[in-house]
């Protein structure tokens, strides 16, 4: 076996090595996308789909009835039900528009609707989209549909509303429980109203149920974090996604009002998320890559058992579809010849959709080489290892220039984010785990171009 790097576990060395690089959601990452990928490009991939392809769909909604200053997401704040209905009408073009350029080609399987807060829709709107979609696109029988839920929007005609189209998985941000935390995030949303919608959603026999839980935040301890995890377990989430905040106040000017003062430094954040998830693990969950949890019955947890895990936009996932379709100011799509991101302002958005055009205006055709170093990428993420021998075998010579290059770096101590190889596997090691962002890091060759910031590893 051969072995590289010093030893991670500790605090010490988190702070060392929590550093800031992608959270590895795609690859390349969003800041490399380029002008050159237009509606035009993108309209000619979407002609391309096959008849019997299997695709996915994102649908965005922008906009929230408050603005929480830890969101990172695309999004904006309205009081006013005038500017989403009429966001509405323009996503209506655009679903028109690319089911019309698909032509009946292709089957969805899966359905995610973000935002923003999807729940701020109307309950009658809701019924809107779920119809505007099944009449653009096939769906298979079987198709999942996961909804963002913010509890603080829900009522019964909601409820009733999300039954109707479809939904099979709910997802319930919840951050932290701690009200002084949720005071200096603005995002007060007590324990009580987080329960009323799981069991509202179960009622309606949504199969699973999924809680976002967050590390990192301002005033929150170790203690604190433990208390919220141990309070939302007793709600018995199928799923948990436990995230470390970043703090990105360049890019999202509204974090600005979180005093950096009050945040855990590098140190308390790695405790913090170690503590949480060994709770978690002791409760009886199977850790998920890096940052997600499941019930071993759970769909995610066997596909991760069984190596079909994968990771995009949303997160890990066992959605295995090449294709994924984003529907909405700043949508990413997804599709083997590459990605396509919609104009994130949704004025400007609107005015393109309503035209009859594509939204897209910027993203990035991918190569061979892409290809093979997003694979690389997404298994470590996944899987925290990957084959070389399969590497060269889907990649060829992409693949075998990996492979040296991992190997080149076991050579050079200090230099392979422990990273390990035994029989041509190259594995992260147990105590690296927490680190894994900074692993895939190494096969990044985009990661020092163009001068993007990212949020910390840890």
């Amino acid at each position: 076996m051969q072995r590289a790097g010093e030893q991670i576990s500790g605090t010490g060395a988190a702070a060392r090595y929590a550093e800031a690089v992608p959270r590895y959601t795609s690859y390349p990452t969003a800041p490399h996308f380029h002008a050159g990928v237009t509606g035009e490009t993108f309209r000619g991939w979407l002609a391309e789909t096959g008849q019997g392809d299997d695709l996915s769909l994102y649908v965005h909604i922008p906009f929230c009835d408050r603005l929480c200053w830890f969101c990172a997401c695309h999004t904006k704040m309205t009081r006013r039900y005038e500017p989403v209905a009429a966001f509405l009408d323009a996503l209506f073009c655009e679903i028109r528009t690319v089911g019309d350029i698909l032509d009946g080609r292709g089957r969805v399987r899966a359905l995610h609707f973000g935002g923003g807060s999807p729940t701020m829709l109307r309950a009658d709107d809701i019924v809107r989209l779920g119809s505007a979609l099944r009449t653009a696109f096939n769906f298979a029988d079987n198709a999942e549909i996961s909804v963002e839920l913010d509890p603080n929007d829900m009522d019964e005609a909601r409820f009733d509303a999300l039954a109707e189209i479809g939904m099979t998985r709910a997802s319930l941000g919840v951050q932290d429980f701690d009200p002084r935390v949720q005071k200096a995030i603005n995002r007060e949303q007590t324990f009580e109203q987080t329960k009323a919608v799981v069991d509202g959603v179960r009622a309606r026999s949504v199969r699973s149920v999924n809680l976002d839980l967050l590390y990192g935040l301002p005033h929150q301890t170790l203690q604190s974090v433990a208390d919220t995890i141990r309070q939302a377990l007793t709600l018995s989430p199928d799923r948990i996604a436990l995230f470390g905040y970043a703090h990105v106040p360049w890019f999202k000017k509204h974090q600005t009002m979180i005093d950096e003062a009050w945040l855990p430094g590098p140190e308390e954040r790695f405790e913090q998320q170690q503590e949480t998830a060994r709770i978690i693990r002791e409760a009886g969950y199977e850790a998920i890559g890096l940052d997600h949890f499941a019930k071993p019955d759970d769909p995610l947890a066997v596909a991760a058992r069984q190596g079909r895990l994968f990771r995009n936009f949303q997160g890990y996932t066992e959605d295995a579809c090449r294709t994924l379709i984003g529907l909405g100011p700043s949508s990413v799509s997804r599709l083997p010849q590459g990605y396509a991101q919609n104009m994130p302002a949704t004025t400007q958005y609107e005015r393109m959709v309503r035209e009859g055009n594509l939204a897209t205006v910027r993203g990035i055709a991918l190569s061979d080489e892409d290809h093979a170093r997003a694979w690389v990428i997404e298994r470590l993420m996944c899987d925290f290892a990957f084959s070389g021998d399969e590497a060269v075998r889907r990649f060829g010579e992409c693949g075998r220039r990996i492979v040296a290059e991992a190997r080149a770096r076991l050579q050079e101590p200090g230099s392979a984010a422990g990273l390990v190889e035994e029989a041509g596997v190259f594995t992260v090691r147990d105590d690296a785990r927490p680190l894994v962002r900074f692993t895939a890091a190494l096969f990044d060759q985009y990661l020092k171009q163009g001068g993007a910031r990212h949020s910390a590893a840890v």
